[in-house]
């Protein structure tokens, strides 16, 4: 029998990239202009510069180095990340820009709103890390444009419906989001394919540089005209981080049947305080309390890597390829909880805590259903055969998209 190639994707992927990019340059064209303010919301270029570098070193070398631990899909879980992040980013500011764009009759361009676009494209690579390995360059693009609208969708419904503030909303949008978008996309893979590479692990800065940086990523958008908030949300970040690293390690143990540490174990739970942290971060006052939610969040992640995966996998046929939903999306909720118990806590008017109780539902609520929509429409778009899926044999194989001149037979 002849052996089965993956089918190529010249008359797919590179249409659409050179129709996207070319729409882009065009609308940038008419309606984008550089903000010309020395100062946008009170932070100067100098002052704002750093953390601006900081949210893209997350997103580009942080997400895109975390999958390489697939030994065979390391090439295209960091280039596909790279492709996808500048597409989106291109994307959400153009959709972050149209109020301005309606009432200015252009859209302004600065760092905050770079920032901003950055985030919206986190969210992507992170819901992206679900279907990584089983899916081609085409699908995440298509992935990635409307989840991204998903996320613009759900950002301006909180704040018209319920007045959230922007941080709110990029932080319940991003951690929540994200993860619950489990497209009804399945292919029947040869799961033993994916393999892990334990040198690959050891060496992928990606977790790195996420548990470094993720300070700056929670604290970014933080109002700092209240004295110390802004560096209350980096104490409070960094300081969960580390409980959470500590706990994972010392959970991983008991869970292993001989003691011993998994390294892709390792790097998909030490975050998990760093995420829950950052939704409740506006009612995070202590340092005791966000060591409490690290400490909490890292227990439910590594137990949710540890029996959740393969129990998903068996039951729905739902393999998750980065291990998100215990990763971002337990730590998400056990965050949106945490935020509501010390919102509670801290209220003295019943009456305002229930009030509260029910607003900080709803939000939930919404963000879940605008999430599970997106996924479902994105999930039928993605089973179209137009698309040109890889093939059972062909998951998690480099090969399949990129060339590699030392495997040439030499005459």
């Amino acid at each position: 029998m002849a052996p089965q190639y993956a089918p190529s994707l010249r008359s797919r992927l590179a249409p659409l990239l050179l129709f996207l990019q070319t729409a882009f340059i065009i609308i940038y064209a008419f309606f984008v202009e550089v903000d010309s303010n020395v100062k946008v919301d009170g932070e100067t270029f100098s002052n704002f510069y750093a953390e601006f570098q900081d949210v893209n070193v997350i997103v580009i070398l942080g997400f895109g180095f975390l999958c390489t631990f697939l030994v065979r899909y390391g090439f295209s879980g960091s280039g596909f990340n790279l492709l996808v992040a500048v597409m989106a980013t291109q994307w959400a500011i153009i959709l972050n820009g149209i109020e301005s764009w309606y009432y200015r009759g252009k859209i302004r361009v600065n760092l905050r709103s770079l920032v901003v676009a950055e985030m919206c494209t986190a969210s992507v690579l992170i819901s992206m890390g679900t279907m990584l390995g089983k899916t081609n360059p085409v699908h995440l693009i298509i992935i990635a444009l409307l989840e991204v609208s998903g996320f613009i969708v759900n950002e301006w419904v909180l704040q018209t419906l319920l007045k959230v503030n922007n941080c709110s909303c990029v932080s319940h949008s991003h951690q929540i989001l994200g993860p619950s978008i489990f497209t009804p996309y399945t292919t029947q893979c040869m799961l033993y394919s994916q393999g892990n590479s334990p040198v690959c692990c050891l060496y992928s800065p990606g977790s790195v540089f996420l548990w470094m940086f993720w300070p700056t990523f929670n604290s970014v958008l933080v109002d700092d005209r209240t004295p110390g908030r802004k560096l209350g949300a980096v104490c409070s970040t960094y300081l969960a981080l580390a409980v959470s690293a500590v706990t994972a390690a010392a959970i991983a143990l008991l869970s292993h049947p001989k003691g011993k540490l998994n390294l892709i174990h390792m790097q998909s739970c030490i975050l998990a305080g760093g995420v829950a942290v950052g939704v409740s971060m506006s009612a995070v006052h202590q340092p005791w309390e966000a060591m409490t939610i690290g400490f909490s969040a890292a227990i439910i992640s590594t137990i949710g890597f540890q029996y959740l995966k393969i129990h998903m996998l068996l039951a729905f046929q739902c393999h998750d390829t980065c291990a998100t939903l215990s990763t971002h999306g337990l730590p998400g909720l056990l965050g949106w909880l945490s935020h509501l118990l010390l919102q509670i806590r801290d209220s003295d008017d019943h009456t305002m805590a229930i009030r509260f109780a029910v607003f900080h539902i709803c939000t939930l609520l919404i963000t879940i259903t605008i999430s599970l929509s997106t996924g479902f429409v994105t999930g039928l778009l993605l089973k179209w055969n137009f698309w040109r899926p890889p093939q059972s044999k062909k998951c998690f194989d480099d090969q399949a998209f990129w060339e590699f001149p030392h495997n040439a037979v030499r005459k």
